[in-house]
């Protein structure tokens, strides 16, 4: 048996929870009835042994807020970390592929005493690039990368210091 489902939906988010389904005489439809308005209002169906039940899903702690929001910051940081960079009016592509070509092809100018090199840029445009150009674009990603470090640890020691999931959701990269 059930409670009496259509009151339930129509009431409010309290009254739905607590709301039990005995497998004995099991209703498909109003399980689904069920499932469908808590995938709306944040709840869940429990297997409680004999029966189901509608539970409220719990809000999360201070502390998981606080590692979702750390977690996001250093995506955050992670992608900017590896955006273009621009070097004598050009842009250069800098993900974890292009670095690694680039420390390829400066090794090779280096070891092999050649003066440049051809490069594609990101909008597919060719220069000449140096030994001391790879250095030089490799010195800017650095130079950005420290800063966002900085820049993520400063508001990591914020979202560490909230008392309240309030402050916690005002912090922002």
């Amino acid at each position: 048996m059930y409670q009496d489902i259509g009151m339930l939906l129509d009431g409010g988010v309290n009254k739905m929870i607590g709301t039990k389904f005995f497998k004995e005489n099991f209703d498909g439809k109003n399980y689904a009835d069920a499932a469908e308005w808590c995938n709306a209002n944040g709840a869940t169906i429990e297997d409680k042994g004999d029966f189901y039940e509608v539970v409220a899903i719990p809000a999360p702690s201070l502390d998981e807020i606080k590692q979702d929001k750390i977690d996001s910051l250093k995506s955050t940081r992670d992608t900017l970390e590896v955006e273009p960079i621009t070097y004598n009016g050009n842009i250069y592509d800098y993900d974890d592929k292009a670095r690694e070509r680039m420390r390829i092809a400066q090794q090779a100018l280096s070891d092999n005493n050649i003066p440049n090199q051809l490069w594609t840029t990101y909008d597919n445009t060719q220069v000449e690039l140096t030994v001391q150009d790879f250095k030089n674009i490799n010195t800017l990603a650095a130079k950005r990368s420290g800063e966002l470090h900085i820049h993520y640890n400063t508001l990591k020691q914020e979202v560490l210091a909230c008392t309240t999931n309030e402050d916690v959701e005002k912090i922002e990269w």
